[in-house]
Protein backbone atom coordinates (compact mmCIF):
# COMPACT_ATOMS: atom_id res chain seq x y z
CA UNK A 1 0.00 0.00 0.00
CA UNK A 2 1.50 3.35 -0.94
CA UNK A 3 1.46 6.68 0.94
CA UNK A 4 -1.56 7.95 -0.97
CA UNK A 5 -3.84 5.04 -0.20
CA UNK A 6 -2.69 3.63 3.13
CA UNK A 7 -5.03 3.99 6.11
CA UNK A 8 -4.32 7.24 7.95
CA UNK A 9 -7.41 6.88 10.12
CA UNK A 10 -5.61 5.26 13.04
CA UNK A 11 -4.21 7.60 15.67
CA UNK A 12 -0.63 6.80 16.65
CA UNK A 13 -1.23 8.23 20.12
CA UNK A 14 0.46 11.54 19.41
CA UNK A 15 -2.16 13.29 17.28
CA UNK A 16 -5.23 15.14 18.46
CA UNK A 17 -8.11 14.64 16.00
CA UNK A 18 -10.68 17.29 15.10
CA UNK A 19 -13.58 16.70 12.68
CA UNK A 20 -14.40 19.46 10.20
CA UNK A 21 -17.38 19.42 7.85
CA UNK A 22 -16.60 20.95 4.46
CA UNK A 23 -18.80 23.98 3.85
CA UNK A 24 -19.97 25.04 0.42
CA UNK A 25 -17.85 28.20 0.85
CA UNK A 26 -14.74 25.99 1.17
CA UNK A 27 -15.14 24.67 -2.37
CA UNK A 28 -14.15 26.08 -5.74
CA UNK A 29 -16.00 26.13 -9.05
CA UNK A 30 -15.06 22.48 -9.65
CA UNK A 31 -16.82 21.52 -6.41
CA UNK A 32 -13.68 20.51 -4.53
CA UNK A 33 -12.06 22.15 -1.52
CA UNK A 34 -9.95 25.05 -2.75
CA UNK A 35 -6.29 24.31 -2.02
CA UNK A 36 -5.83 27.62 -0.21
CA UNK A 37 -8.43 26.66 2.41
CA UNK A 38 -6.42 23.80 3.87
CA UNK A 39 -4.15 26.14 5.89
CA UNK A 40 -7.32 27.41 7.61
CA UNK A 41 -8.11 23.78 8.50
CA UNK A 42 -4.56 23.52 9.88
CA UNK A 43 -5.32 26.52 12.08
CA UNK A 44 -8.48 24.88 13.42
CA UNK A 45 -6.45 21.78 14.27
CA UNK A 46 -3.68 23.82 15.89
CA UNK A 47 -6.08 25.90 17.98
CA UNK A 48 -7.95 22.82 19.15
CA UNK A 49 -4.69 21.00 19.85
CA UNK A 50 -3.66 23.79 22.21
CA UNK A 51 -7.11 23.87 23.81
CA UNK A 52 -7.12 20.11 24.41
CA UNK A 53 -3.62 20.31 25.85
CA UNK A 54 -5.04 22.72 28.41
CA UNK A 55 -3.43 25.87 27.07
CA UNK A 56 -5.63 27.64 24.50
CA UNK A 57 -4.28 30.50 22.40
CA UNK A 58 -6.30 32.89 24.54
CA UNK A 59 -4.17 32.02 27.58
CA UNK A 60 -0.95 32.45 25.60
CA UNK A 61 -2.11 35.83 24.31
CA UNK A 62 -3.20 36.92 27.81
CA UNK A 63 0.44 36.53 28.86
CA UNK A 64 1.55 38.71 25.94
CA UNK A 65 2.79 35.98 23.59
CA UNK A 66 1.82 34.96 20.06
CA UNK A 67 2.88 32.16 17.72
CA UNK A 68 3.59 33.78 14.34
CA UNK A 69 3.57 31.52 11.27
CA UNK A 70 6.96 31.70 9.55
CA UNK A 71 6.62 28.65 7.33
CA UNK A 72 3.91 26.50 5.80
CA UNK A 73 4.11 23.38 3.67
CA UNK A 74 1.30 21.27 2.26
CA UNK A 75 1.16 18.19 0.06
CA UNK A 76 -2.12 17.38 -1.65
CA UNK A 77 -3.00 13.73 -2.29
CA UNK A 78 -6.77 13.51 -2.78
CA UNK A 79 -9.73 15.85 -3.04
CA UNK A 80 -12.52 16.66 -0.63
CA UNK A 81 -15.95 17.98 -1.57
CA UNK A 82 -18.89 19.79 -0.02
CA UNK A 83 -20.31 18.13 3.11
CA UNK A 84 -17.39 15.70 3.53
CA UNK A 85 -16.29 15.13 7.10
CA UNK A 86 -12.54 15.64 7.31
CA UNK A 87 -10.42 14.65 10.28
CA UNK A 88 -7.63 17.10 11.02
CA UNK A 89 -4.94 15.27 12.97
CA UNK A 90 -2.48 17.62 14.69
CA UNK A 91 0.68 17.15 16.72
CA UNK A 92 3.85 19.00 17.65
CA UNK A 93 6.92 17.56 15.94
CA UNK A 94 9.61 20.01 17.01
CA UNK A 95 10.15 22.49 19.80
CA UNK A 96 13.02 24.90 20.10
CA UNK A 97 13.52 27.72 22.57
CA UNK A 98 11.71 30.21 20.32
CA UNK A 99 10.03 28.02 17.75
CA UNK A 100 7.51 25.23 17.37
CA UNK A 101 6.50 23.04 14.43
CA UNK A 102 3.04 21.52 14.04
CA UNK A 103 2.34 18.57 11.73
CA UNK A 104 -1.09 17.95 10.21
CA UNK A 105 -2.68 14.99 8.47
CA UNK A 106 -6.12 15.57 6.97
CA UNK A 107 -8.11 12.48 6.08
CA UNK A 108 -11.53 11.61 4.70
CA UNK A 109 -12.83 8.17 5.67
CA UNK A 110 -9.25 7.07 6.41
CA UNK A 111 -7.92 8.27 3.05
CA UNK A 112 -5.10 10.80 3.08
CA UNK A 113 -6.22 14.13 1.59
CA UNK A 114 -3.55 16.63 2.68
CA UNK A 115 -0.47 16.54 4.87
CA UNK A 116 1.42 19.59 6.02
CA UNK A 117 3.41 21.52 8.58
CA UNK A 118 3.49 25.02 9.98
CA UNK A 119 6.49 26.56 11.69
CA UNK A 120 6.00 29.29 14.27
CA UNK A 121 8.13 31.73 16.20
CA UNK A 122 7.04 32.95 19.63
CA UNK A 123 6.87 36.75 19.78
CA UNK A 124 5.87 39.27 22.43
CA UNK A 125 3.40 42.14 22.05
CA UNK A 126 6.18 44.21 20.44
CA UNK A 127 6.47 41.45 17.80
CA UNK A 128 10.01 40.62 18.96
CA UNK A 129 11.09 36.95 19.08
CA UNK A 130 11.14 35.59 22.62
CA UNK A 131 11.60 32.26 24.37
CA UNK A 132 8.48 30.11 24.52
CA UNK A 133 7.07 30.17 28.07
CA UNK A 134 8.24 27.14 30.08
CA UNK A 135 4.66 26.13 30.91
CA UNK A 136 3.84 25.83 27.20
CA UNK A 137 6.95 23.72 26.57
CA UNK A 138 6.04 21.39 29.45
CA UNK A 139 2.45 20.99 28.27
CA UNK A 140 3.50 20.07 24.73
CA UNK A 141 6.21 17.67 25.88
CA UNK A 142 3.84 15.80 28.23
CA UNK A 143 2.45 13.77 25.34
CA UNK A 144 -1.15 13.37 24.18
CA UNK A 145 -4.04 15.09 25.90
CA UNK A 146 -6.00 13.04 28.41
Amino acid sequence: MNERTRDHGKDDGEFIDIPIRVRYADTDRMGIVYYGNYPAFFEVGRSEYMRQKGYPYRDLEALGYHFVVVGLEAKYYNTATYDDILIVKTRVTEMKSRGITFHYVITRDGTLVVEGTTKHICVNTDKKPVTIPQKVIEIFRDGPAT
